[in-house]
């Protein structure tokens, strides 16, 4: 009986402790609803109207109310503990600058790994470095030096056209070098092309020397394609690259469009007849050349003419050296025909052409008439000293002669022309002639007429009877 009792009793104390709490439940739950719905806080706290937080005249609505879950009653269990001070609350502003913080964190890492930033080189070097990886080939290191200086001058580096293409990667960027010298670096046609590319995009370099480096054509077709877009180029040397008659038809196209090129250097090149043709009717419409020199070619015959032609329509050119052409006869006497009309050209370089007495004078006819030209020179041409007299004639002949220098180096003179020249002298006491020395004796005493030496006679014997 006793154990029957007893097992009764513990049978029905599940339900006594199921109804004990639902009872506090709901003495928890009205404990709620009399506080503002807050039921961790006690009621023996004095409410401050002002205090954050505050819950008066306002109940604050929770989620879940109905059902209390394990969660809430731990929160309300802390708070019981907190004692008389409360609850604590967290600010939410310190939770979300938290939450920030970790999301700046993580976007940082990501892009860390997503993609490193390479640092800036403003110098340059680290792009021609690059370059020179590409195409094999070693840095130059007074180019990495130099490569701000606003002059910079390379000459003779063995660059070839590998090193010429590497060299040409940093400039097409470059904004402190004006003025490039790259002469003999046998950077042929490929490395010439690489610096026409260059040529297009750089808008700083005014003046380049690419002089011996054996362009030929394929490297005169590259910088006579330059030429038709920059504008900023104003004086570029060619000279000795190997050009021919069919090099000059892609830089007598170039000299027609561009307007720009103040200064040229074609001298010591294989162009012929042909190449004066052209250049001639290039030189014609050209409006931007100072400074011309196409010395040490093969031009002569009907090239030598129609380049004179060309000299002769053309009213901006100052300076023309056409030295060492074989220009003869034919091309002194279109040249001469050319100083009438032209009254612009100031200097003129005609020496060893091959020209005769006869084309000397030719030439002389068009020196009596000009105006402008200041600086002639005729050395080694042999018109002996005939030529030299006549073209002095010509400049003694004309009240409104410029020329200040006459160059008849290696060209010997008599005393007629020592004569002649004391005579211009007067007339214009600033002009200055080199000739190649005297023929004879530099000067010849005067012979007395014979009243003059009999009056020195009378003289004579007076002075002795005395």
């Amino acid at each position: 009986m006793v154990v029957s009792k007893k097992l009764a009793k513990e049978s029905q104390l599940p339900s006594v402790l199921e109804d004990n709490a639902a009872e506090m439940e709901s003495e928890l739950l009205a404990e709620s609803e009399q506080l503002g719905g807050i039921g961790s806080r006690p009621p023996s706290r004095p409410r401050k109207p002002f205090s954050r937080g505050s819950v008066d005249s306002q109940t604050v609505t929770r989620l879940n109310s109905d059902a209390r879950s394990p969660a809430g009653q731990e929160t309300t269990d802390q708070g019981s503990e907190e004692g008389a001070d409360g609850p604590s609350f967290a600010d939410p502003r310190e939770d979300a600058e938290a939450m920030q913080t970790a999301s700046d964190q993580d976007y940082d890492t990501d892009l860390e790994l997503e993609d490193e930033k390479v640092p800036y080189d403003p110098t340059g070097e680290t792009c021609y470095r690059s370059a020179c990886k590409v195409f094999g080939v070693v840095p130059v290191t007074y180019f990495t030096r130099n490569m701000h200086s606003s002059e910079l001058h390379m000459m003779h580096h063995g660059l070839g056209p590998q090193g010429t293409k590497a060299l040409a990667v940093p400039l097409v960027t470059n904004t402190s070098i004006l003025k490039l010298n790259l002469r003999d670096n046998r950077m042929e046609g490929p490395g010439g092309a690489a610096m026409a590319e260059m040529l297009k995009e750089n808008c700083y370099i005014t003046e380049i020397d690419l002089s011996e480096n054996r362009l030929g054509v394929d490297g005169a077709e590259a910088i006579s394609f330059m030429l038709l877009e920059n504008s900023t180029l104003v004086s570029i040397n060619l000279s000795g690259n190997d050009f021919c008659d069919h090099a000059a038809r892609h830089l007598a196209y170039a000299l027609t469009h561009n307007q720009k090129v103040e200064s040229l250097d074609l001298s010591y090149n294989i162009m012929g007849d042909v190449a004066g043709e052209l250049l001639g009717a290039a030189i014609a419409e050209n409006t931007a050349l100072r400074d011309l020199n196409l010395s040490w070619n093969c031009i002569r015959g009907n090239g030598a003419v129609a380049l004179a032609k060309g000299l002769g329509v053309n009213i901006f050119l100052r300076k023309v050296d056409l030295s060492y052409n074989g220009l003869g006869k034919e091309g002194a006497k279109a040249l001469g025909e050319t100083l009438v009309v032209n009254n612009v050209l100031e200097e003129l370089n005609l020496g060893i052409n091959r020209i005769p007495p006869d084309g000397a004078d030719s030439f002389a006819v068009g020196l009596k008439q000009n105006k402008t030209l200041r600086i002639l020179s005729m050395a080694r041409n042999p018109m002996q000293t005939a030529g030299c007299f006549g073209l002095l004639k010509a400049i003694q002949e004309n009240p409104e002669s410029a020329v200040e220098f006459l160059d008849f180096s290696d060209i010997p003179v008599n005393q007629e022309f020592t004569d002649l020249y004391d005579e211009v002298k007067e007339i214009y006491p600033n002009l200055q002639v080199q000739h190649g020395g005297f023929i004879g004796k530099n000067k010849k005493p005067k012979v007395k007429d014979a009243s003059e030496a009999k009056e020195g006679a009378e003289l004579t014997e007076k002075k002795d009877n005395q």
